[in-house]
Protein backbone atom coordinates (compact mmCIF):
# COMPACT_ATOMS: atom_id res chain seq x y z
CA UNK A 1 0.00 0.00 0.00
CA UNK A 2 1.12 3.58 -0.70
CA UNK A 3 2.78 5.46 2.15
CA UNK A 4 0.45 7.92 3.88
CA UNK A 5 1.18 11.52 2.95
CA UNK A 6 -0.98 12.92 5.77
CA UNK A 7 -1.32 10.79 8.91
CA UNK A 8 -2.32 13.67 11.25
CA UNK A 9 -5.73 12.09 11.90
CA UNK A 10 -4.25 8.73 12.94
CA UNK A 11 -1.62 10.38 15.15
CA UNK A 12 -4.26 12.53 16.90
CA UNK A 13 -6.38 9.44 17.61
CA UNK A 14 -3.35 7.89 19.33
CA UNK A 15 -2.58 11.16 21.18
CA UNK A 16 0.76 11.47 19.38
CA UNK A 17 2.15 14.95 18.60
CA UNK A 18 0.57 16.76 15.63
CA UNK A 19 1.12 20.14 14.00
CA UNK A 20 -2.59 21.06 13.95
CA UNK A 21 -5.96 19.57 14.93
CA UNK A 22 -7.20 17.28 12.12
CA UNK A 23 -10.78 17.51 10.88
CA UNK A 24 -13.26 15.38 9.00
CA UNK A 25 -17.07 15.66 8.99
CA UNK A 26 -19.68 13.02 9.61
CA UNK A 27 -21.64 12.49 6.38
CA UNK A 28 -19.05 14.58 4.53
CA UNK A 29 -20.00 12.82 1.29
CA UNK A 30 -23.68 13.69 1.03
CA UNK A 31 -26.59 15.63 -0.36
CA UNK A 32 -25.23 19.09 0.53
CA UNK A 33 -22.71 18.63 -2.33
CA UNK A 34 -24.11 19.19 -5.85
CA UNK A 35 -21.57 16.72 -7.27
CA UNK A 36 -22.91 14.04 -4.90
CA UNK A 37 -26.46 14.70 -6.05
CA UNK A 38 -25.34 14.34 -9.67
CA UNK A 39 -23.65 10.99 -8.99
CA UNK A 40 -26.65 9.81 -6.98
CA UNK A 41 -28.89 10.60 -9.96
CA UNK A 42 -26.63 8.56 -12.25
CA UNK A 43 -26.65 5.65 -9.80
CA UNK A 44 -30.45 5.65 -9.81
CA UNK A 45 -30.90 5.08 -6.08
CA UNK A 46 -29.13 5.35 -2.74
CA UNK A 47 -28.50 1.60 -2.63
CA UNK A 48 -27.26 1.84 -6.22
CA UNK A 49 -24.54 4.12 -4.85
CA UNK A 50 -23.76 1.88 -1.87
CA UNK A 51 -23.57 -1.37 -3.78
CA UNK A 52 -21.33 -0.07 -6.60
CA UNK A 53 -17.65 0.13 -5.60
CA UNK A 54 -17.07 2.61 -8.45
CA UNK A 55 -19.84 4.98 -7.36
CA UNK A 56 -18.92 4.57 -3.68
CA UNK A 57 -15.33 5.49 -4.52
CA UNK A 58 -16.42 8.50 -6.55
CA UNK A 59 -18.60 9.99 -3.81
CA UNK A 60 -16.12 9.18 -1.01
CA UNK A 61 -13.50 11.30 -2.77
CA UNK A 62 -15.79 14.22 -3.68
CA UNK A 63 -15.47 16.14 -0.38
CA UNK A 64 -11.68 15.66 -0.46
CA UNK A 65 -11.55 17.38 -3.84
CA UNK A 66 -13.37 20.38 -2.32
CA UNK A 67 -11.89 20.61 1.18
CA UNK A 68 -8.44 19.75 2.65
CA UNK A 69 -9.94 17.17 5.03
CA UNK A 70 -7.65 14.92 7.07
CA UNK A 71 -9.57 11.66 6.58
CA UNK A 72 -11.92 9.97 4.15
CA UNK A 73 -14.80 7.81 5.34
CA UNK A 74 -16.17 4.87 3.40
CA UNK A 75 -19.43 5.74 1.65
CA UNK A 76 -21.91 3.12 2.79
CA UNK A 77 -24.84 2.76 5.19
CA UNK A 78 -25.15 1.11 8.59
CA UNK A 79 -28.19 -0.85 7.37
CA UNK A 80 -26.19 -2.95 4.92
CA UNK A 81 -25.62 -5.33 7.85
CA UNK A 82 -29.28 -6.17 8.64
CA UNK A 83 -29.94 -6.25 4.90
CA UNK A 84 -27.34 -9.03 4.64
CA UNK A 85 -29.27 -10.84 7.41
CA UNK A 86 -32.26 -11.07 5.08
CA UNK A 87 -34.57 -8.43 6.55
CA UNK A 88 -35.32 -6.89 3.15
CA UNK A 89 -34.01 -3.31 3.19
CA UNK A 90 -35.79 -0.80 0.95
CA UNK A 91 -36.06 2.98 0.80
CA UNK A 92 -39.55 4.51 0.76
CA UNK A 93 -39.66 7.90 -0.98
CA UNK A 94 -39.70 10.63 1.66
CA UNK A 95 -39.74 8.09 4.52
CA UNK A 96 -36.16 6.81 4.70
CA UNK A 97 -35.05 3.19 5.16
CA UNK A 98 -37.55 0.42 5.90
CA UNK A 99 -37.39 -3.34 6.40
CA UNK A 100 -39.87 -5.73 4.81
CA UNK A 101 -39.43 -8.29 7.59
CA UNK A 102 -38.84 -6.56 10.96
CA UNK A 103 -37.97 -8.78 13.93
CA UNK A 104 -41.22 -8.94 15.87
CA UNK A 105 -41.92 -12.62 16.62
CA UNK A 106 -39.86 -15.05 18.62
CA UNK A 107 -39.32 -17.59 15.87
CA UNK A 108 -37.80 -14.98 13.53
CA UNK A 109 -35.57 -13.70 16.33
CA UNK A 110 -34.38 -17.18 17.31
CA UNK A 111 -33.60 -17.87 13.63
CA UNK A 112 -31.36 -14.80 13.33
CA UNK A 113 -27.74 -15.77 12.67
CA UNK A 114 -24.48 -14.10 11.66
CA UNK A 115 -24.68 -13.67 7.86
CA UNK A 116 -22.12 -14.92 5.38
CA UNK A 117 -19.79 -11.97 4.79
CA UNK A 118 -19.84 -12.68 1.04
CA UNK A 119 -23.17 -10.82 0.99
CA UNK A 120 -21.25 -7.67 1.93
CA UNK A 121 -18.39 -8.15 -0.54
CA UNK A 122 -19.43 -4.96 -2.36
CA UNK A 123 -18.51 -3.02 0.81
CA UNK A 124 -15.06 -4.59 1.05
CA UNK A 125 -14.52 -4.04 -2.68
CA UNK A 126 -15.42 -0.37 -2.15
CA UNK A 127 -12.90 -0.09 0.71
CA UNK A 128 -10.14 -1.53 -1.49
CA UNK A 129 -11.12 0.71 -4.41
CA UNK A 130 -11.23 3.87 -2.26
CA UNK A 131 -7.93 3.06 -0.60
CA UNK A 132 -6.30 2.67 -4.02
CA UNK A 133 -7.88 5.90 -5.32
CA UNK A 134 -6.74 7.85 -2.26
CA UNK A 135 -3.15 6.92 -3.09
CA UNK A 136 -2.02 7.73 0.45
CA UNK A 137 -3.54 11.24 0.48
CA UNK A 138 -5.31 10.72 3.82
CA UNK A 139 -6.38 7.70 5.91
CA UNK A 140 -9.63 5.83 5.21
CA UNK A 141 -12.20 5.26 7.97
CA UNK A 142 -14.41 2.18 7.94
CA UNK A 143 -17.55 2.00 10.06
CA UNK A 144 -20.61 0.16 11.29
CA UNK A 145 -23.67 0.84 13.36
CA UNK A 146 -23.62 -0.38 16.96
CA UNK A 147 -25.49 -3.57 17.86
CA UNK A 148 -28.23 -1.62 19.66
CA UNK A 149 -28.66 0.99 16.92
CA UNK A 150 -28.93 -1.76 14.31
CA UNK A 151 -31.44 -3.58 16.54
CA UNK A 152 -33.61 -0.46 16.70
CA UNK A 153 -34.04 -0.48 12.91
CA UNK A 154 -34.36 -4.27 12.77
CA UNK A 155 -37.16 -4.37 15.36
CA UNK A 156 -38.97 -1.12 14.56
CA UNK A 157 -38.80 -1.83 10.82
CA UNK A 158 -37.31 1.61 10.13
CA UNK A 159 -36.72 4.88 11.91
CA UNK A 160 -38.70 5.61 15.08
CA UNK A 161 -39.64 8.52 17.32
CA UNK A 162 -40.29 6.47 20.46
CA UNK A 163 -38.62 3.03 19.93
CA UNK A 164 -41.79 1.47 21.23
CA UNK A 165 -41.22 -2.01 19.84
CA UNK A 166 -37.56 -2.32 20.81
CA UNK A 167 -38.22 -1.01 24.33
CA UNK A 168 -41.23 -3.28 24.75
CA UNK A 169 -38.92 -6.20 23.99
CA UNK A 170 -36.20 -4.81 26.27
CA UNK A 171 -38.55 -4.64 29.26
CA UNK A 172 -40.75 -7.68 28.59
CA UNK A 173 -38.49 -10.17 26.79
CA UNK A 174 -34.90 -9.00 27.41
CA UNK A 175 -33.51 -12.43 26.48
CA UNK A 176 -34.78 -11.98 22.92
CA UNK A 177 -33.16 -8.57 22.59
CA UNK A 178 -29.93 -9.98 24.01
CA UNK A 179 -29.98 -12.67 21.31
CA UNK A 180 -30.33 -10.04 18.56
CA UNK A 181 -27.56 -7.95 20.13
CA UNK A 182 -25.19 -10.92 20.45
CA UNK A 183 -25.69 -11.82 16.77
CA UNK A 184 -25.23 -8.15 15.81
CA UNK A 185 -22.04 -7.81 17.89
CA UNK A 186 -20.42 -10.83 16.25
CA UNK A 187 -21.53 -9.66 12.80
CA UNK A 188 -20.18 -6.14 13.35
CA UNK A 189 -16.87 -7.52 14.65
CA UNK A 190 -16.47 -9.69 11.53
CA UNK A 191 -17.65 -6.85 9.27
CA UNK A 192 -15.20 -4.28 10.66
CA UNK A 193 -12.31 -6.76 10.62
CA UNK A 194 -13.06 -7.45 6.95
CA UNK A 195 -13.03 -3.70 6.27
CA UNK A 196 -9.63 -3.50 8.01
CA UNK A 197 -8.38 -6.41 5.88
CA UNK A 198 -9.60 -4.54 2.78
CA UNK A 199 -7.70 -1.39 3.73
CA UNK A 200 -9.58 0.65 6.37
CA UNK A 201 -7.00 2.45 8.54
CA UNK A 202 -9.39 3.37 11.39
CA UNK A 203 -12.92 2.26 12.25
CA UNK A 204 -15.87 3.96 13.94
CA UNK A 205 -18.88 2.43 15.69
CA UNK A 206 -21.95 4.67 15.35
CA UNK A 207 -24.26 4.23 18.34
CA UNK A 208 -26.85 6.70 17.10
CA UNK A 209 -29.70 5.53 19.34
CA UNK A 210 -27.87 4.39 22.49
CA UNK A 211 -28.65 7.77 24.06
CA UNK A 212 -32.37 6.92 23.96
CA UNK A 213 -31.86 4.30 26.69
CA UNK A 214 -32.12 4.66 30.46
CA UNK A 215 -28.90 4.82 32.45
CA UNK A 216 -28.93 1.15 33.41
CA UNK A 217 -30.23 -0.09 30.05
CA UNK A 218 -27.50 1.76 28.14
CA UNK A 219 -24.77 -0.13 29.95
CA UNK A 220 -26.47 -3.52 29.59
CA UNK A 221 -27.90 -3.29 26.08
CA UNK A 222 -25.52 -0.95 24.24
CA UNK A 223 -22.16 -0.38 25.91
CA UNK A 224 -21.53 -4.03 26.84
CA UNK A 225 -21.93 -5.11 23.22
CA UNK A 226 -19.69 -2.34 21.89
CA UNK A 227 -17.07 -3.46 24.39
CA UNK A 228 -17.38 -6.98 22.99
CA UNK A 229 -16.73 -5.64 19.46
CA UNK A 230 -13.74 -3.53 20.50
CA UNK A 231 -12.20 -6.60 22.19
CA UNK A 232 -12.55 -8.60 18.97
CA UNK A 233 -11.16 -6.09 16.47
CA UNK A 234 -7.85 -6.33 14.67
CA UNK A 235 -5.78 -3.44 15.96
CA UNK A 236 -2.86 -3.47 13.56
CA UNK A 237 -2.52 -3.39 9.76
CA UNK A 238 0.21 -2.21 7.39
CA UNK A 239 2.57 -2.15 10.37
CA UNK A 240 0.65 0.47 12.34
CA UNK A 241 -2.21 0.59 14.84
CA UNK A 242 -5.80 0.71 13.56
CA UNK A 243 -7.58 3.11 15.96
CA UNK A 244 -11.17 2.52 17.04
CA UNK A 245 -13.67 5.38 17.61
CA UNK A 246 -16.90 4.84 19.56
CA UNK A 247 -19.65 7.45 19.22
CA UNK A 248 -22.89 7.44 21.22
CA UNK A 249 -25.15 10.36 20.33
CA UNK A 250 -26.47 11.91 23.57
CA UNK A 251 -23.95 9.79 25.46
CA UNK A 252 -22.20 12.53 27.43
CA UNK A 253 -23.39 11.26 30.81
CA UNK A 254 -21.56 7.94 30.22
CA UNK A 255 -18.23 9.35 29.10
CA UNK A 256 -16.15 7.63 31.76
CA UNK A 257 -17.80 4.27 31.08
CA UNK A 258 -17.39 4.62 27.30
CA UNK A 259 -13.74 5.60 27.71
CA UNK A 260 -13.14 2.39 29.68
CA UNK A 261 -14.18 -0.14 26.98
CA UNK A 262 -10.84 -0.15 25.17
CA UNK A 263 -11.46 2.19 22.19
CA UNK A 264 -8.82 4.77 21.26
CA UNK A 265 -11.25 7.66 20.86
CA UNK A 266 -14.70 8.71 22.08
CA UNK A 267 -16.91 10.81 19.85
CA UNK A 268 -18.94 13.64 21.39
CA UNK A 269 -22.09 15.36 20.21
CA UNK A 270 -22.51 19.10 20.76
CA UNK A 271 -24.34 18.83 24.10
CA UNK A 272 -21.14 18.06 26.04
CA UNK A 273 -18.41 20.62 26.73
CA UNK A 274 -15.23 19.17 25.25
CA UNK A 275 -13.00 20.76 27.90
CA UNK A 276 -15.03 19.17 30.70
CA UNK A 277 -15.02 15.89 28.76
CA UNK A 278 -11.22 15.99 28.56
CA UNK A 279 -10.99 16.61 32.30
CA UNK A 280 -13.30 13.65 32.96
CA UNK A 281 -11.51 11.06 30.80
CA UNK A 282 -7.95 12.30 31.31
CA UNK A 283 -5.40 10.61 29.07
CA UNK A 284 -7.43 7.41 28.59
CA UNK A 285 -8.74 8.28 25.11
CA UNK A 286 -8.69 10.89 22.38
CA UNK A 287 -11.87 12.91 21.82
CA UNK A 288 -13.68 13.57 18.55
CA UNK A 289 -16.15 16.39 17.99
CA UNK A 290 -18.11 18.42 18.66
CA UNK A 291 -19.32 21.29 16.50
CA UNK A 292 -23.12 21.58 16.23
CA UNK A 293 -23.92 20.76 12.57
CA UNK A 294 -26.57 23.48 12.54
CA UNK A 295 -23.93 26.07 13.42
CA UNK A 296 -22.95 25.75 9.74
CA UNK A 297 -26.08 27.81 9.01
CA UNK A 298 -24.40 30.74 10.75
CA UNK A 299 -22.17 33.27 9.02
CA UNK A 300 -18.54 32.33 8.23
CA UNK A 301 -17.47 34.64 11.08
CA UNK A 302 -19.81 32.86 13.50
CA UNK A 303 -18.56 29.48 12.27
CA UNK A 304 -14.98 30.55 12.93
CA UNK A 305 -15.87 31.85 16.39
CA UNK A 306 -17.54 28.55 17.34
CA UNK A 307 -14.59 26.54 16.03
CA UNK A 308 -12.25 28.78 18.04
CA UNK A 309 -14.33 28.23 21.18
CA UNK A 310 -14.20 24.42 20.84
CA UNK A 311 -10.46 24.39 20.15
CA UNK A 312 -9.80 26.61 23.18
CA UNK A 313 -12.03 24.43 25.36
CA UNK A 314 -10.00 21.34 24.45
CA UNK A 315 -6.77 23.26 24.98
CA UNK A 316 -3.14 22.41 24.41
CA UNK A 317 -1.85 19.13 23.08
CA UNK A 318 -2.87 16.26 20.85
CA UNK A 319 -5.80 13.89 21.22
CA UNK A 320 -8.51 16.01 19.56
CA UNK A 321 -10.04 15.19 16.18
CA UNK A 322 -12.33 18.04 15.17
CA UNK A 323 -15.68 16.91 13.81
CA UNK A 324 -19.35 17.73 13.79
CA UNK A 325 -21.46 16.46 16.69
CA UNK A 326 -23.50 14.51 14.11
CA UNK A 327 -23.95 14.39 10.33
CA UNK A 328 -23.80 17.50 8.16
CA UNK A 329 -27.23 18.75 7.04
CA UNK A 330 -28.23 18.29 3.41
CA UNK A 331 -29.13 22.00 3.45
CA UNK A 332 -25.66 23.18 4.53
CA UNK A 333 -23.75 25.53 2.23
CA UNK A 334 -20.51 23.86 1.02
CA UNK A 335 -18.78 27.25 1.34
CA UNK A 336 -19.60 27.24 5.05
CA UNK A 337 -18.10 23.77 5.41
CA UNK A 338 -14.99 25.09 3.66
CA UNK A 339 -14.86 27.98 6.15
CA UNK A 340 -14.97 25.52 9.06
CA UNK A 341 -12.15 23.35 7.71
CA UNK A 342 -9.98 26.39 7.04
CA UNK A 343 -10.66 27.86 10.48
CA UNK A 344 -9.79 24.63 12.31
CA UNK A 345 -6.54 24.18 10.41
CA UNK A 346 -5.48 27.80 10.96
CA UNK A 347 -6.64 28.37 14.53
CA UNK A 348 -5.51 25.03 15.97
CA UNK A 349 -1.78 25.43 15.30
CA UNK A 350 -1.37 27.57 18.43
CA UNK A 351 -2.39 24.55 20.55
CA UNK A 352 0.30 22.27 19.11
CA UNK A 353 3.55 24.14 19.74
Amino acid sequence: MTQLKNDTFLRALLKEPVEYTPIWMMRQAGRYLPEYRATRARAGSFMGLCTSPDYATEVTLQPLERFPLDAAILFSDILTVPDAMGLGLYFAEGEGPKFERPLRDESAIRALTVPVLDKLQYVFDAVSSIRKALDGRVPLIGFSGSPFTLACYMIEGGGSDDFRHVKAMLYSRPELLHHILAVNAQTVTDYLNAQIDAGAQAVQIFDTWGGALSHAAYKEFSLAYMQRIVAGLKREADGRRVPVIVFTKNGGQWLEEIAAIGADCVGLDWTTDIGQARARVGDKVALQGNFDPNALFGSPAAIEAEASRILAAYGQGSGHVFNLGHGISQHADPEHAAALVAAVHRLSRQYHQ
